[in-house]
Parts: C-alpha cells; structure tokens; sequence
C-alpha cells in the first residue's frame, strides 16, 4: 500500500502542461498565471493545448484510482491514491512545488472512485454555472453537493481522502475565489 502511494504521488508529478509547453515551445511556468493547469495551458496556446492538458491530468489520476482498485486497497485505498495524484500534481517535487491546480487531476480521480457520484457533482456544476456564470464559484458549490452525496450514499471510506483533496483544490484557487466575491459582492457593500 505505501509503495502504492509513493507511486500515486510520483505520477501526479508528470505534469501535462510541462510536456504541452515543450511541445509548443513555451515554458507555460513563465506564461499568464504560471500556473502548469489545462486553464493557463488553453488561454496561452488555445484549446488543444488545454484539452490535452485536461484529458492528461485527468488521465493519470484516473490510473492512479484503477490501480487502487485493481491491486485489491478497495474504495478507501484508491481514494488515499486520488489523494496522493492530486499532491503530486499540486506539489511536484520534482518541479520544485510549482505545480498545476488540481481540477483535472480531481476530475479524473472523482470520475473513476464513483461515476454516478461523479455525474451529480458535475451535473451539479452545470447548473450552477448556468446560473451564477462563474466556473470558479461553481466548483466550490459541485465539491460540497459531491461530499454531501458521498455521505448520503455510505460510501463513507472515500469521505476524508476526498475531502482532503477538494480543500487542497480550493485552497490552491483560493485567489481566484478572492478575486471572484470582490468583483461579485463589492457593489453590494456600497
């Protein structure tokens, strides 16, 4: 199980958008945000460069998870590897902790623990981004609706791994959502 998870970590290291960047030529860490994250890859290099940073970020959390499950750490085990995939990709040691996010990483984890969990925290987020308009004030509100399922449902092993790697998330965006409620609530306050 420890070699499992050392090997989680060291695979959220294999930044996508680093291999994307070199592949464009561009080192994505000194571009808009520097953020090595499918968001700062497509709004430097377009929608290819994100979509092939998002499917693998994705992807890697998403083998991290099969490999729980297929080497017998059930449920609890492979979300401790989701966990783990996501600190890797936030916190690669081998790029010195400047790392990507953490949604696609967190996506392709969620999507392989529980697909139908999965489908209410994204169709969750759909609806509200459709109504607030904003994809960083609707991640929060999908994360909370997907913790709140998980619990409803019992499937309580995966709870705290998961929890663990949405705050990591969040806290990663956490500019981001400063930067979201100023815009959105400064009126207000007037």
């Amino acid at each position: 199980m420890i070699a499992y998870l050392f090997f989680c970590y060291a695979l959220g290291n294999i930044l996508t958008a680093w291999f994307v960047g070199k592949l464009y030529e561009v080192d994505l860490r000194q571009e808009r945000s520097g953020n090595l994250g499918a968001r700062n890859a497509g709004a430097t290099l377009g929608k290819r460069a994100f979509f092939l940073t998002f499917i693998g970020d994705a992807g890697k959390a998403a083998i991290a998870v099969m490999l729980g499950f297929y080497f017998g750490f059930g449920a609890q085990g492979a979300a401790l590897g989701a966990l783990m995939v996501v600190i890797g990709h936030i916190f690669p040691v081998i790029l010195k902790g400047r790392g990507g996010k953490g949604v696609a990483t967190l996506i392709g984890a969620t999507f392989m623990l529980n697909l139908p969990l999965f489908g209410v925290m994204a169709g969750t987020f759909l609806i509200a981004i459709g109504l607030i308009k904003s994809a960083t004030l609707s991640m929060p509100i999908a994360f909370l609706v997907y913790i709140l399922a998980v619990a409803l449902t019992g499937s309580l092993p995966v709870l705290w791994p998961v929890c663990a790697a949405m705050a990591i998330v969040l806290i990663r965006h956490k500019a981001d959502l400063q930067e979201v409620f100023q815009l959105r609530f400064s009126g207000l306050r007037k």
